[in-house]
């Protein structure tokens, strides 16, 4: 937290109480971490890359010129080109075609970066935008997931996310909450909520919250690798959450996944959608993406089976939910826009 707080443009975002979602799910309270405006982006994607390139341009400290390469299916492209912008580097995106919307994409290119369009899902981008690293020397893959060989930067990504969950431990003790009782995390690849899974169990002196992965039902990559115990890839279809339609989890993730998660849930885009209304309507800017955490924790905690999901999680009518709204709603402009068909209800979602 440290580096990022001797940034100039740092502040950390809000963690709002909504009362309302706290009678809905039936606990004490409910914090949203709003991610919709970090650091001058709309998401929080830039913690990690902020830490990852100063750890690779100290390690290049001689290198006259640097070109950042980076494949994304959300915010990691652009905070990748904006740091590239910021300190006078090249830098090259590789987008899976149909995925972001149009807008997205200009303002990836806005950034000065190079915006290269794939056909295919995000992990045919990836292995674009890594043979491209490969190719010339002058160039580093900065990229938020792992696979074996390349892991460094990926953990330096999971190590900027820290700050994020030491902001909400400084601000619960503001707002004199409890400690979570409960964390929704959305879940793309996996790196936030190993992030959060590296936070909360480092303290064996204090209960550790229940961990909550949701992730989009056409992108259910943790989920499929979960019930099957193995690191697997699954194919991918459209989802408005655009941001977390990975096919396949980081390797570094997944040991924390499999071995930390206490559950896992995969919502539908008119879920993520209803989530968004509603969010909106309390005061919160929520793209697809940081409104998933809403849906998921909807899924889990109300509806048919939620008593014993609940004994489960060991989460009783008192406690603390932390929704972390990884996006604001101008993140993929298309993706977040309503749609009649999605309009939001006071009525729990069913399970």
């Amino acid at each position: 937290m440290a580096f990022h707080a001797a940034m100039p443009d740092y502040s950390p975002t809000p963690l709002t109480e909504l009362p309302e979602l706290a009678r809905e799910l039936g606990v004490g309270r409910v914090f949203v971490k709003d991610e919709s405006a970090r650091m001058g982006l709309p998401a929080f994607k830039v913690l990690g890359v902020t830490w990852a390139v100063h750890r690779v341009l100290a390690a290049r400290a001689t290198a006259d010129h640097v070109s950042l390469i980076a494949a994304t299916d959300g915010n990691h492209g652009r905070a990748v080109a904006r740091m590239a912008r910021l300190l006078g580097h090249g830098c090259r995106v590789f987008v899976p075609a149909g995925v972001l919307h149009p807008q997205a994409e200009a303002a990836i290119a806005a950034e000065g970066a190079e915006v290269v369009t794939v056909a295919g899902s995000y992990d045919d981008a990836l292995v674009q935008a890594a043979g491209s690293a490969m190719d010339d020397p002058s160039c580093v893959l900065v990229q938020d997931t792992a696979w074996a060989g390349y892991e460094e930067i990926p953990g330096w990504i999971v190590e900027g996310y820290s700050t994020l969950f030491a902001e909400i431990d400084a601000q619960l003790s503001e707002a004199g909450a409890h400690p979570p009782g409960l964390v929704a995390v959305p879940v793309g690849v996996g790196s936030l909520a190993q992030a959060a899974l590296t936070h909360y169990r480092s303290r064996p002196t204090r209960r550790a919250p229940a961990i909550l992965s949701v992730e989009p039902e056409a992108a259910a990559c943790v989920l499929a690798c979960l019930d099957r115990g193995e690191l697997v890839s699954i194919p991918t279809g459209f989802t408005t959450m655009a941001g977390l339609n990975c096919g396949t989890p980081s390797t570094l993730a997944w040991p924390f996944l499999r071995d930390g998660l206490d559950a896992a849930v995969a919502v539908a885009d008119d879920e993520a959608a209803r989530a968004i209304r509603d969010l909106a309507v309390l005061g919160v800017s929520a793209g697809p993406c940081g409104a998933a955490s809403l849906a998921g924790a909807r899924r889990a905690l109300t509806g048919n089976g939620s008593t014993e999901r609940r004994a489960d999680l060991a989460l009783g009518p008192t406690a603390t939910v932390i929704l972390l709204s990884t996006e604001g709603a101008t993140a993929n402009p298309g993706a977040a826009s309503p749609d009649d068909r999605y309009a939001a209800t006071t009525s729990p979602a069913p399970a």
